[in-house]
């Protein structure tokens, strides 16, 4: 039966198979038949198309002693041609009789080529008479505009006919990818062929040809019958140097839902591949590094680690593509752990400027190795600084080895202050923040610390968020640097180990609305003295911060925050050391102001509140908001074997004139433990006292004691006894004002029972009242229009309330 080339997809060609040939193995993969007459192979119809060539029976002008391109010669009429109607083993076939040193048959038909189909061309052959000629299977590659495709391997193995009457069947398989087995791969620019055969070798023998046979055999290839697309079917080469991009995109195209192969081997890609559809890597691709790989289907961190073949690549890899349009919001690690030898440059990775759509990447395992990667540099600069311009540093020397992120320190340098940008034409530095009081012209030193995350090179980051990711720093890098602008970067569950300097760091505004919830930090500085460690967990440059339920364990400082509108709350952190009676630092240091933040719930231990204005161009008081704005509720304080001048909450202002405005300390509980303290608050007057006669709206109550020596209340409610008569009661509620406060208002007097003289006698007076008396300001008088004695009840301040 032979197909006419009607094709319908409920079509099935019912063709019994041909019987089951007995033959010897010959050279180059040919066949001797011995024992196989009069039979042929099925003429196929493939999906719709027409590969098996007419039988020679049916003419002869369809056959080309050429290529088999159009116009090209026939063996129709040729006089080294002849049809043969019943040979004994062929039954009708064709005779050729080798004239020239190369002899073609080429079917003109153009049987076409498809991406992931492998066609196996086969012929049977016997000598005749005459010389023995050599034979093999041969065709012509053309492309979609009819010419031929150079370059390719046309021809497949030979076999050297060495006995008249024996038949021997030369075959061959052309396909598109370069497989195992695949003699003519010819890539996806050959969208058909001529097939046929050659005979070479010495002139004048005579062979018989049977009828050629094409058969499909992209099963054998596991295309179709394994559901997977093989990348190498569409002219993939995995020699680490041919592009395989097209390749990669065809593959794609043609899976429609089944997965597609990368079998073993390099596949290099010079351009972005995007695959729509599952992709199973066997073997690994390289790409140029401002080109990307996505994979829709499996983006996660084990696909890309299969494609590159490394950890560390396989995470730039998908971090870069999750930057562009992924159909993920999220790289999931699968709880991989990554060992790293230099910081992940986010920027450099991705090649992007900005970013402000919600990624994530979660749960897995980063650690940092050994190496010099790590190390930090260090630059010193003379440079210019004017208050005019607070956050600018001009005539800046040496700028060109000074980076982006580095921290800033020197005289009148306040704590954590990063250079922001850097311009070497003008030769100056944008900072984060403002510095307090430098000289106009200084040495300044730039450390630049070097991160596991580093957003710094990205001038915008929003909506960024780590989750369940653990960075093990070990003691050789820090943890993350946030880019110079963005808002909601988010850690969440996460743990940052043993970094060297910083676990968060903030060079700008991309702290906007950061949250860090229910996470750990272990500072690399256990064992040290907590005045001599280096350390900070994080800072903050702008507003609107959440940091809840987290645990922070011994750094140098927990927190450096300015700005405004800040949430603390549940967090716990503890700055203890081993010494006895040693000094503390602060956990907790607000830099601006009128914070307007609350500091609720936390477990504050050994270490302190500090409010400063270390970050203002001009810190003298000049018609702004002061300090306060700061509510302390419901947290426990504690401290162990500390100096007894040592307190929770403390005030340092950088210059004259400010007061306290507006802060409530209330149902909080302080501890201390292995000795007392003097008291729970204080003022740091290294650069300035307060204005205490400005101070408004402090509220200190509700709050219970234990190990403290003096406790602290306003507004102050205390009972007074005047033993002698006298016209002059001074009450002396000092001790009990916060912050070495005054004493301006009273808001009550009661007297306990009746008022009498030197000789016991009652008397009706009242007294008026003097506040701020005393050469501290911080007593009370009571003037009375004679000289009596007994006990008041005063209900006094150290602010007005209004």
């Amino acid at each position: 039966m032979r197909a006419s080339g009607f094709h319908d997809e409920t079509l099935r060609l019912n063709v019994p198979e041909a019987p089951v040939a007995q033959g010897v193995v010959m050279p180059n993969g040919a066949h001797r038949i011995e024992g196989l007459k009069g039979v042929r192979m099925n003429k196929a119809i493939t999906d719709g198309l027409v590969l098996m060539p007419p039988a020679f029976e049916d003419g002869l002008a369809v056959w080309s002693s050429e290529d088999g391109t159009p116009g090209s010669a026939t063996y129709d009429g040729a006089a080294n041609a002849a049809l043969v109607a019943a040979d004994a083993d062929f039954g009708g076939c064709l005779e050729i009789v080798k004239n020239d040193t190369l002899t073609k048959l080429r079917y003109m038909g153009e049987t076409p080529l498809q991406p992931g189909m492998y066609l196996q061309i086969k012929a049977r052959v016997k000598a005749i008479s005459g010389n023995l000629p050599t034979v093999r299977i041969a065709g012509w590659a053309g492309n979609a505009s009819l010419a031929h495709v150079n370059g390719l391997t046309e021809i497949g193995g030979e076999t050297t006919l060495t006995a008249y009457g024996d038949v021997v069947e030369v075959t061959a398989i052309v396909g598109s990818g370069r497989r195992g087995g695949v003699d003519m791969p010819w890539g996806l620019d050959a969208v058909y062929g001529h097939f046929g055969l050659d005979l070479t070798g010495a002139n004048g023998g005579t062979v018989r040809v049977d009828d050629i046979e094409i058969e499909d055999v992209s099963q054998w290839f596991l295309a179709d019958s394994s559901g997977m697309i093989d990348v190498r079917d569409y002219g993939a080469v995995g020699d680490g140097v041919t592009d395989a991009s097209g390749a990669f995109n065809a593959a794609n195209a043609a899976a429609a839902g089944r997965k597609v192969i990368v079998p073993e081997g390099v596949y290099h890609l010079a351009n972005t591949v995007s695959f729509t559809e599952e992709v199973v890597f066997d073997g690994t691709v390289t790409m140029p590094a401002d080109k990307r790989l996505v994979q829709r289907k499996n983006f996660h961190l084990n696909a890309y680690i299969d494609a590159f073949g490394s950890e560390v690549e396989g995470l730039k890899r998908a971090i870069q593509a999750m930057f562009y349009y992924t159909d993920h919001d999220s790289l999931d690690m699968r709880g991989r752990r990554i060992e790293l030898d230099e910081p992940l440059d986010v920027a450099a990775i991705t090649g992007a400027d900005s970013l402000e759509v919600r990624r994530v990447i979660r749960n897995g395992q980063i650690t940092v190795n050994a190496s010099s990667n790590w190390d930090n540099d260090v630059a010193t600069s003379t440079a210019s600084y004017s208050a005019t311009s607070p956050k600018t540093l001009s005539n800046v020397t040496n700028i060109a080895n000074i980076q982006i992120g580095s921290l800033v320190t020197g005289t009148g340098v306040g704590r954590e202050v990063y250079v922001r940008d850097v311009n070497v034409g003008n030769q100056s530095l944008t900072l984060s923040q403002p510095l307090y009081g430098p000289n106009s012209s200084q040495t300044y030193t730039f450390t630049r610390f070097k991160y596991v995350f580093d957003f710094s090179g990205l001038s915008k980051l929003s909506q960024f968020h780590l989750s369940d990711v653990e960075l093990l720093c070990n003691g050789r890098a820090s943890g993350v640097m946030l880019s110079p602008g963005g808002n909601n970067f988010q850690l969440r569950d996460c743990h940052i180990k043993s970094p060297l300097n910083r676990g968060v760091t903030s060079i700008g505004g991309g702290c906007q609305d950061l949250h860090i919830d229910r996470c750990s930090f272990v500072s690399n500085e256990p064992t040290v003295s907590a005045t001599a460690r280096q350390s900070v967990a994080f800072n903050i440059n702008s507003n609107d911060c959440k940091i809840r339920d987290n645990r922070f364990q011994r750094f140098g400082h927990t927190g450096i925050v300015y700005g405004n509108g800040h949430m603390f709350i549940g967090n716990h952190w503890f700055q203890g050391d081993e010494d006895t009676d040693s000094p503390r630092v602060a956990g907790l240091v607000f830099t601006y102001p009128n914070v307007k933040s609350i500091v609720t719930g936390n477990y504050i231990d050994n270490s302190y509140i500090e409010m400063t204005n270390e970050h203002d161009a001009a810190p003298d008081f000049s018609s702004e908001y002061s300090f306060g704005g700061l509510t302390i509720t419901g947290n426990i304080f504690t401290a162990n074997d500390v100096a007894s001048y040592f307190s929770w909450i403390v005030i340092k202002p950088y210059g004259p004139g400010h007061f306290l405005q507006g802060l409530a300390v209330q149902n909080n509980t302080f501890k201390a433990l292995n000795g007392f303290i003097e008291r729970v608050d204080r003022v740091d007057t290294t650069f300035a006292d307060l204005e205490y006669n400005s101070t408004r709206n402090v509220t200190f109550e509700g709050n219970t004691f234990n190990g403290v020596s003096q406790i602290t209340v306003n507004p102050v409610s205390a009972e007074y006894t005047q033993s002698t008569a006298s016209t002059a009661w001074v009450l002396d509620p000092s001790g009990y004002l916060p912050f070495g406060g005054w004493a301006r208002v009273v808001e009550g007097l009661v007297f306990r029972n009746v008022l009498t003289d030197a000789s016991g006698n009652a008397v009706s007076a009242m007294p008026y009242v003097t506040v701020n008396h005393g050469s501290s300001n911080n007593q009370i008088r009571l003037t009375f229009p004679q000289a009596v004695k007994g006990t008041v009840n005063m209900i006094a301040r150290m602010d007005r309330p209004i």
